[in-house]
């Protein structure tokens, strides 16, 4: 599922966040340590070999609504751009701090001048948030922040579930049909 805003390509697949060959910097949901973990963390830092973990560790830890940014190693990626997002019923407010992410990762492509962003579920997994409430601040950040984008041209969110896909493409549409 696609649309363009302002043209900037917001798009929904189902995927692996870690075979992404075609954007430039992958989204990482990360641990405050930026070590390899279970899930997305899991899987990027797998594919990406070693020594995006050498390159991680003096930028720990990292705080909720936080993001960083490193080079993607053995990724087909430039770059993996780090949030750690709020775990579910502890960081408050998880909102804030989720929206924080999304602004974070954003501020962080357009001053290393990427074009092409791919976003996981972030703190949907381990972290307990809810996927519907997740997608809904992610898409809403998304789409406040496209004014002030200059070299994003696309941002894609790789889901790794169908559940996960159709509730994203579901709320992105919701969305875009109330006008944001």
């Amino acid at each position: 599922m696609k649309k363009t805003i302002s043209g900037i390509t917001v798009e929904c697949v189902k995927g692996d966040i870690a075979s992404q060959a075609d954007i430039t910097a992958v989204v990482n949901a990360a641990n405050a340590q930026l070590m390899m973990g279970g899930g997305v963390a899991g899987a990027i830092h797998r594919a990406a070999g070693p020594r995006l973990e050498e390159e991680c560790r003096p930028l720990a830890p990292i705080k909720p609504g936080e993001a960083v940014i490193t080079g993607g190693h053995n990724l087909p990626n430039r770059y993996v751009i780090h949030c750690l997002g709020p775990i579910y019923g502890v960081n408050k407010p998880e909102d804030e701090l989720l929206a924080k992410c999304y602004r974070n990762a954003l501020r962080l492509a357009e001053r290393y001048g990427i074009d092409s962003i791919a976003f996981p579920a972030i703190s949907t997994g381990a972290f307990g948030y809810p996927v519907k409430e997740a997608a809904e601040v992610a898409f809403r950040t998304i789409i406040e922040m496209i004014p002030k984008l200059k070299h994003v041209k696309r941002i894609r969110f790789v889901l790794y579930s169908d559940r996960d896909f159709g509730i994203h493409k579901e709320t992105l549409s919701r969305i875009l049909s109330q006008g944001h």
